[in-house]
């Protein structure tokens, strides 16, 4: 099947149901032609999405990515590059950062854009999000660098990470244009958002979710805690009942949710990419859904 493509709230953006994510790129040793075929494999399964942020491989990513689109003229207009700005590392490509801290400055986050655009060899990046939530984060000067990036034409719209219903509602109170996505954690091992509010905010507003590590960064199927036995046994017994594997059932938990998220995958493995698309299909009723829950928690619903 094709990953469909979901509609978000500013202009005619779409991004794909399920989204490669590419953190950990320079891990999986790609040479540019590899990485050419992993992107098309990707556009072949309908997942034209592709989550990036500025500081994945120690600042590296972006540009390994967009030596790859500028080999293969008109890959470029097939897909949409989602990115992220605001957290500064420590790292050699950064020597006057002095300590890992967050910059929601209008200096820093115009500076982070051009810079992303200069690394994808593209003239506008599809999203933008605002990484992380910044104690010193001024509202009015994050929206005013935002507001010049999409009437610029830089930026096609934008949204955050990790942030609060209340961060959320205090920078959309400064902007015009809508956020259009906060993109969380959410897991069999991650509940938080489940019950802090966020994902209520998400489908109060019809702002489909993008959900990072939906699959706990492969923990959940590597690590021997009692927690994850309980989830691997419960997952087990429901991903046979469905006739496909443990994993797939943990990303159709996730998609489950009526916020509608958008899953982001961690994995360069094709095969794994490709049985991720079976989640659309697996409908969980809900006392499965109600059972994995009760794994994670380890306790019944109150």
């Amino acid at each position: 099947m094709s990953v469909p493509r979901i509609p978000m709230a500013s202009g005619d953006l779409q991004l794909s149901q399920i989204i490669p994510g590419l953190m950990r790129l320079l891990q999986w040793n790609l040479s540019r032609e590899q990485l050419i075929g992993w992107i098309n494999t990707c556009i072949d399964l309908g997942m034209t999405s592709f989550d990036h942020a500025d500081i994945y491989g120690s600042y590296q990513v972006e540009a390994a990515f967009g030596e790859a689109l500028a080999a293969s003229p008109g890959l470029r207009d097939r897909i949409e590059i989602v990115t992220k700005c605001g957290i500064a590392l420590l790292s050699p490509q950064r020597p006057a950062h002095t300590v890992h801290h967050y910059n929601t400055t209008r200096q820093h986050i115009i500076a982070s854009a051009e810079r992303s655009l200069r690394n994808f060899q593209t003239d506008r990046l599809d999203l933008l999000l605002i990484h992380r939530p910044d104690a010193l984060m001024d509202a009015d000067e994050v929206a005013a660098a935002l507001n010049e990036l999409l009437h610029s034409g830089k930026v096609r719209a934008i949204g955050v990470s990790n942030f609060t219903p209340f961060q959320w509602d205090l920078l959309q109170s400064r902007l015009d244009t809508p956020l259009v996505t906060n993109q969380v954690e959410l897991s069999l091992t991650f509940l938080n958002t489940l019950h802090d509010g966020t994902l209520d905010q998400a489908q109060q507003l019809r702002r489909p979710p993008m959900i990072w590590s939906p699959l706990a960064g492969g923990r959940l199927f590597s690590q021997n805690d009692e927690r994850s036995v309980r989830v691997r046994a419960v997952l087990e017994r429901i991903a046979a009942a469905h006739g496909v594997a443990p994993d797939v059932i943990a990303l159709a938990w996730v998609l489950a949710h009526p916020s509608k998220p958008l899953p982001v995958l961690g994995t360069g493995n094709l095969d794994r990419i490709r049985a991720s698309a079976q989640a659309l299909t697996v409908t969980l009723d809900r006392q499965e859904w109600f059972a994995l829950w009760e794994a994670s928690a380890g306790r019944e619903v109150p």
